[in-house]
């Protein structure tokens, strides 16, 4: 995963492997080693990569676009989500992904509000973040 998501990313930021090289302190040869799997960067190199790409470790590491929903998407700038798709019932109702959950720290009895844009789609947003937000604009005017 490391590789392909490497090369990707270098594409994605229309970078040669002499720039990416120079950026991170190699060879191209050694970055093309990476790039093949032929050899593995250290943890440091790892993380002025991610830093490079804005990108966390953990996802320029492990992130797989074939995994269960990642739904062939490519890695994800630092702090998007891919959660995978849900089913609509028929009340409209949604499950939040247990991951979504627990990374927006949304409990049980948690108020949501869903926003919508007819250009840009749904939002949702957690009753105590949009009024703390209004509240803060609030005391800035």
């Amino acid at each position: 995963m490391f590789k392909d998501n490497l090369v990707e990313l270098r594409k994605i930021h229309d970078m040669s492997q002499e720039e990416l090289a120079d950026k991170i302190g190699v060879s191209r040869q050694t970055l093309s080693k990476y790039e093949t799997g032929e050899s593995l960067p250290d943890i440091e190199k790892c993380k002025t990569i991610a830093e490079i790409f804005g990108v966390t470790v953990d996802d320029l590491i492990s992130y797989g676009p074939t995994d269960p929903g990642n739904m062939g998407l490519g890695v994800p700038p630092k702090g998007k989500h891919v959660f995978g798709m849900v089913k609509v019932g028929d009340k409209g109702q949604i499950v939040l992904p247990a991951k979504a959950r627990k990374v927006f720290d949304i409990n049980p009895g948690d108020s949501l509000i869903v926003l919508g844009d007819e250009g840009q789609g749904l939002a949702i947003i957690k009753e105590k973040g949009l009024l703390d937000l209004i509240r803060k604009a609030k005391d800035f005017v």
